[in-house]
């Protein structure tokens, strides 16, 4: 298979896959199984096509595209600047073949953007609005009992002011459209734990997990669980609620009840834990929960919720996890792929967690709408603290329709994700959006209503309404003021104030080609000096941050994005599209608690081109340099005024003259040696390099992974030559389909192709090769 230019596309064969092949939990013929596999899929290019019976179970859709979840309904060029946005159909056949008598079935997506219609063997079942949060379908009583079934939703994603923000034409991110997340269907008794986001009860729903007292001596848990009898009689019951830790059970409580015909209950169950195991950012420890109904000695129902034991509170407005005062470090993630949009995989929902994490940060502030189910699991296990936002930016509508809809989305939000420890306080304000104070109150107050209790928060913006205040940094210069006598988080900070020509740091007075290199919107491509400007903002402005009164900072961007409207990425990210590291990246290694690992990292390339003031980023307490062997100098960090209040300020060495060979930096604590980084002059390059993005993830077959594989010009040295710009073509031997819409080029030295694996398990083999010949492969054992 070779990847060539642009218009070819590599089709792959999708073996078809049962529910028995999918990861599946079966009880007495309950189960939850994937619903991702085997859609009918068509856009809608033609305004005036006319879309009658798409809906019905008679519909042809043998000519429609072949499709799984996640899905994005277009794939776009690198660059967005005029995304589709449209109409588009998914429709699916399928038998249940446990459907008995008396049993439950529903239908989960976890999102579906943005306006969607479902139908049910042709009968409309389900409208909803809003494409970030789910859309849960009790199924029962439409489908057909030992027959084919159909499945048919219609997905509208065009500018909506029902549910904002504004339109993409003037939108500075994108809203791609499809099924992009994943779907389940699930099948239960008559007796059933609940769905939280079908219920629609407040503080209710499933199985709802908090830690009213949290510490390392004694912790109490609280568990509410929501039952329903949907048979035509009484039945006993018994609730079996099992705590697990590393694999062993540490409580366990059993409670009878007995819930009437057509009908449900609460209960609730308390649990204390001596001596556990807190969930923070240096410890993410998790436990599971494990929910049994049992009805006449057999097991009914069974749900695994995994939580955390924690607390987050503050005292004179500092943040306190687990009684313990803490500073969180953090950023900015907008959740899009490049070409994909927002149909990442799990497993890529984690690599970039897993990214954010590596870097040094402790915390994510989620911009500007609720993220994938996968990436909050990710947030829990690597110890990333989290707030957790309804879709809001720069757009507000006095009417009813629209404050419902928030009003909804923030109790979606809350029963969605209130058993994830990682999440600190909820984002429920519409971001740089004048609101009127009653619609603010009435967001606080249904976060206090849906999670009642002490050490929970709303944080918002521009008033005294929520109970954490957020403000940019941009907005703190521009427009100044005292702090609100609340806890202070700077919500953005270290890319617009350096860009915009309005925003208070002399950027005005500079011409826009000196404005634009001082910037911290920087590609990996414009070079050393740029990419170092971009990480001197980020350091001069989170020193700048820790001035304040704040607990928390969080820069924007991790990742560059698209801007929707605009003729370019927006490159302020610490990676950019593809995920790779610019040198600010390495700054906020070196930030890191040391309990994570030690840095050194030389930021230079090393060659002509190679600005002499030489950085080094490191969390040692001294760093020695050495080029070709010979000591340049060794010193304690930089004591300018950028870098004082710092954890760790970075080293700059004075180079001489530039002179070609090996810079060593070699890391000491306590004059023991910690780390060490060494770069290589570039000589011409040899051959190309190829590897894939792992981030704590393996590829994985069957599961839609989309995952990055990077091709490096490398040198005999095994050194990227960073002016390496050539074409790439690749050869693919594997179930394997690449992603991209363009060529794929280098930039930096690296190329980049998204791709994403099939079904058929075995060896991968693929091949790339240059404009100019220089080739490489990789093989992947499976």
């Amino acid at each position: 298979m070779r990847y060539l230019k642009p218009n070819y596309v590599i089709f792959v064969i999708l073996a078809f896959v049962f529910f028995s092949l999918n990861a599946c939990k079966e009880v007495n013929g309950n189960s939850k199984d994937t619903f991702n596999y085997d859609w009918k899929f068509k856009k809608i290019e033609d305004s005036s096509f006319s879309e009658e019976g798409f809906e019905t179970v008679l519909c042809n859709d043998s000519d429609w595209e072949s499709v799984s979840l996640p899905h994005s309904a277009n794939i776009e060029p690198l660059i967005v600047n005029n995304q589709w946005q449209g109409v588009c159909w998914y429709r699916k056949s399928f038998e249940v073949p446990n459907l008995v008598q008396g049993k439950k079935v529903f239908i989960e997506f976890e999102a579906a953007m943005n306006h969607a219609i479902i139908y049910i063997n042709g009968e409309e079942v389900k409208s909803h609005q809003g494409g970030y949060l789910p859309v849960v379908i009790d199924a029962t009583m439409y489908l057909n009992n030992g027959k084919k079934n159909n499945i048919a939703v219609r997905l509208n994603n065009t500018d909506n002011p029902v549910t904002g923000p504004k339109p993409l034409k003037i939108l500075d991110f994108n809203m791609f459209g499809g099924l992009y997340r994943n779907a389940w269907l699930t099948v239960k008794d008559n007796v059933y734990i609940t769905n939280p986001n079908l219920v629609d009860q407040v503080s209710g729903g499933g199985v709802f997990i908090s830690t009213p007292k949290v510490s390392k001596a004694s912790s109490e848990v609280q568990i509410k669980t929501h039952l329903v009898n949907d048979s035509d009689r009484n039945k006993d019951i018994e609730v079996i609620q099992s705590v697990y830790f590393d694999n062993r059970i540490v409580a366990e409580n059993r409670t009878t009840a007995r819930i009437n015909a057509i009908s449900d209950v609460n209960l609730s169950d308390q649990f204390s834990i001596q001596n556990g195991n807190l969930w923070s950012p240096k410890t993410p420890h998790l436990y599971t929960l494990e929910t049994k109904v049992v009805e006449d000695g057999k097991v009914v129902d069974q749900k695994s919720t995994r939580f955390g034991i924690r607390q987050f509170n503050f005292k004179d407005n500092a943040l306190y996890i687990n009684g313990e005062k803490t500073f969180l470090r953090g950023v900015n993630r907008h959740q899009e792929y490049p070409f994909i949009g927002y149909a990442l995989s799990d497993n890529a929902q984690y690599r970039d967690a897993k990214k954010i994490k590596d870097a040094g940060f402790d915390y994510i502030r989620l911009s500007h709408y609720p993220h994938s189910p996968s990436f909050m699991d990710a947030c829990d296990e690597l110890g990333l603290v989290v707030i957790d936002a309804i879709l809001g930016w720069q757009f507000y509508k006095d009417n009813e329709a629209f404050k419902n809809y928030c009003y909804q989305s923030a109790k979606q939000l809350i029963r969605r994700d209130r058993n994830h420890p990682c999440v600190l306080a909820w984002e429920v304000s519409l971001n740089e959006t004048k609101m009127p104070i009653p619609f603010m109150k009435e967001l606080d107050r249904i976060v206090h209503a849906e999670y009642p209790g002490e050490h929970v928060y709303s944080c918002g913006w521009m008033d005294d309404v929520y109970d954490i205040y957020l403000q940019a940094r941009q907005h703190r210069i521009l427009h100044p003021h005292e702090l609100k006598d609340k806890p202070y988080s700077v919500s953005e900070y270290g890319d617009w104030e350096y860009y915009s020509k309005n925003a208070g740091l002399n950027q005005d007075q500079l011409p826009n080609d000196l404005r634009d290199e001082f910037s911290s919107r920087q590609a990996r491509g414009f070079g050393e000096e740029r990419m170092l400007r971009q990480a001197l903002n980020v350091q001069e402005a989170h020193n700048d941050n820790l001035t304040t009164s704040a607990y928390s900072d969080s820069y924007w961007v991790m990742y560059d994005y698209n801007r929707g409207y605009h003729d370019d990425i927006e490159r302020s990210g610490l990676m950019d599209l593809y995920r790779l590291p610019k040198f600010a990246y390495y700054f906020y290694q070196s930030q890191r608690d040391s309990k994570f690992g030690y840095l050194t990292k030389i930021a230079s390339y090393w060659n002509a081109k190679s600005p002499l003031d030489l950085k080094v980023y490191s969390n040692a307490d001294e760093v020695k340099l050495y080029l070709n062997d010979n000591v340049i100098a060794s010193q304690l960090p930089d004591s300018n005024h950028n870098s004082t209040k710092l954890k760790q300020p970075p080293f700059t060495f004075k180079m001489p003259s530039f002179k070609p060979g090996t810079l060593k930096a070699v890391g000491y604590v306590n004059g023991n040696e910690v780390s060490q980084d060494i770069v290589k002059t570039p000589l011409e390059p040899v051959k190309l390099k190829l590897w894939l993005d792992k981030s704590g993830k393996d590829l994985e077959f069957g599961v839609n992974d989309v995952v990055f594989l990077y091709v490096a010009a490398v040198d005999e040295n095994g050194t990227i030559h960073p002016e390496f710009s050539e074409d790439i073509d690749l050869e693919i031997k594997g179930d394997v389909e690449v992603i991209n819409a363009e060529y794929i080029k280098a930039e930096g030295g690296i190329a980049t192709a998204l791709v994403k694996v099939g079904f058929k398990k075995g060896d991968l083999k693929i091949e790339a090769i240059s404009k100019q010949g220089l080739k490489g492969q990789i093989i992947i054992n499976e």
